[in-house]
């Protein structure tokens, strides 16, 4: 049996959502951000597919800031791609939250069973070799006093990406 893909109208998927896409590249000990195609705010796909052509020899990594709400953070891997995503009920809203639980092979309970609270979801130790463990992670994730472009921002305090991170943000 073939699995189709369902599409949302393409009205809906041409909307740009607020919050920014970054791939953030380490190459010989030095840190570089360049800004991912707005698409990847709402097409994980897409996010997969540009973080993979940005070929390394250091670590390459996705952050999303989707519409001020959450974060998503990816990372290519010779098997695939590790995922993590700050708040997995934001899959009752969002496309590319759902996509992340997806792949993860994670379902949400039902409506009246989600909490309140952040759910942070995926690989929590994705970015553990660049100095912030999974449960520093989980933690920063789930501070409900920070936005998610505040949260991606002390990542990339942690991790030594901050100013080429704020360069690229800045710049929009």
């Amino acid at each position: 049996m073939a699995v189709q893909s369902v599409q949302a109208p393409a009205d809906v998927r041409e909307q740009a959502l607020p919050g920014y896409a970054v791939a953030a590249i380490r190459e010989d000990g030095r840190w570089r951000c360049t800004r991912l195609d707005p698409d990847a705010l709402v097409d994980l796909d897409a996010a997969i597919t540009e973080l993979r052509a940005l070929r390394s020899t250091g670590a390459v990594l996705g952050l999303l800031d989707v519409d001020d709400e959450f974060f998503v953070l990816l990372r290519p891997t010779p098997g695939g791609v590790a995922l993590m995503v700050s708040d997995a009920v934001a899959a009752l809203d969002y496309d590319v939250a759902a996509d992340v639980l997806d792949l993860l092979r994670v379902e949400l309970p039902p409506d009246e069973d989600v909490l309140d609270e952040p759910w942070p979801e995926g690989d929590l130790g994705i970015l553990a070799d660049l100095g912030l463990p999974a449960d520093e992670l989980e933690v920063l994730a789930a501070e409900i006093e920070l936005y998610p472009d505040e949260q991606l921002a002390a990542i990339g305090r942690r991790c030594g990406f901050a100013e080429a991170l704020a360069e690229v943000v800045d710049e929009r």
